[in-house]
This record gives C-alpha cells, structure tokens and sequence, in this order.
C-alpha cells in the first residue's frame, strides 16, 4: 500500500481502494447467502404453517374429499383450510375452497402467454405485496401445479392447465 517516492513512503490510492473494494465484495457476498437462507427459512416457515392448518383443519372422512362427484351432485361447500383435490376428468375449480377459487379465476382469465409470477397474481388478488404474502401464493401456486389445476410452464410462472374448464362453483 505504500510506495516510495524520492525516499518518502506514498500512500497508493488505487491500492486502498482495491483493498475496499475487496472487502465490499467479501460484505455482499456474506449478506447474499444469509439473504438467502431467511428466504428459505420463510419459504419452509409458510409450507410448516399451512401443512399444520391443514392437519389440524382436515375433514375426518378424507375419502370424501377424493370421491369424484356427479355434474348433478350437491357440492359440499370448502371450508377455509380445505384439503386440495387432485384434478379429475368433470371435476371443476367450484370444489375449491374460496382461496383456491380466486386465484383459478384469476389464472384462468388474466393470464399472458407464459403465466403469471407469484408477486403479480398476488396484485390482481389485491393482497398485500409482503415477503409473507407473495410466499403464501407461491405455496398455494404450487400446490395448484402439483395437484393438476395448474401449470408451471417456466419456473417461477404460473398458469391454469388446460384441462381445467371455466371457473365454476359458488
């Protein structure tokens, strides 16, 4: 860092600032990975908290939630919490719980051409655009894909599949 000019030592700048510049990059890598396990550690927080509401809000007789009912049988109204079902040939998004119903609706009606992201269908549905918030739906989302409702045709990109009719029900 020093250099000697005429026998005098000589602070040398672009040494101090390479040596800045150095620990900046050290800084923001070490803030990168802590950044990203708090963001994993809400992503596992939120699947943690769903799966607890849905053991402690699941329907005794589970079966019933994985019968296929009739175009002509009575629905049974979702409660909030309401386990997903998997999606059959003539079952429609109205066996969804109001949730669930609102972000098909939306996917079904308002998506572009490669799907929506997590932060603009949390917009449409007018929710409050936090970490928590935005995490929430992409969980939601995703059990929508897993479940055959919809579709993740890029990561992070969501829409209806194409099996799903029009959004129906209640």
């Amino acid at each position: 860092m020093f250099l000697l000019v005429r026998g005098w030592p000589v602070v040398s700048v672009l040494g101090l600032l390479e040596a800045k510049e150095a620990s900046a990059r050290e800084r923001t890598e070490r803030l990168r990975s802590q950044l990203a396990a708090a963001e994993l550690e809400v992503e596992r927080l939120v699947c943690a908290r769903e799966m607890v509401s849905q053991v402690l809000y699941q329907p005794e007789d589970q079966a019933s939630l994985e019968a296929v009912p009739g175009p002509d049988a009575p629905r049974a109204t979702p409660k909030r919490g309401s386990v997903v079902p998997h999606h059959r040939e003539g079952l429609d998004a109205g066996v969804l719980a109001p949730e669930y119903r609102r972000i098909m609706t939306v996917l079904a009606s308002q998506t572009p051409q490669g799907g929506l992201r997590a932060k603009d269908l949390a917009r449409m549905l007018d929710l409050e655009l936090i970490p928590a918030k935005i995490e929430g739906l992409r969980s939601k989302l995703k059990r929508l894909v897993e479940r055959g409702w919809a579709v993740e045709p890029a990561a992070g990109t969501f829409a209806a599949a194409a099996a799903v009719g029009p959004v129906g029900g209640p």
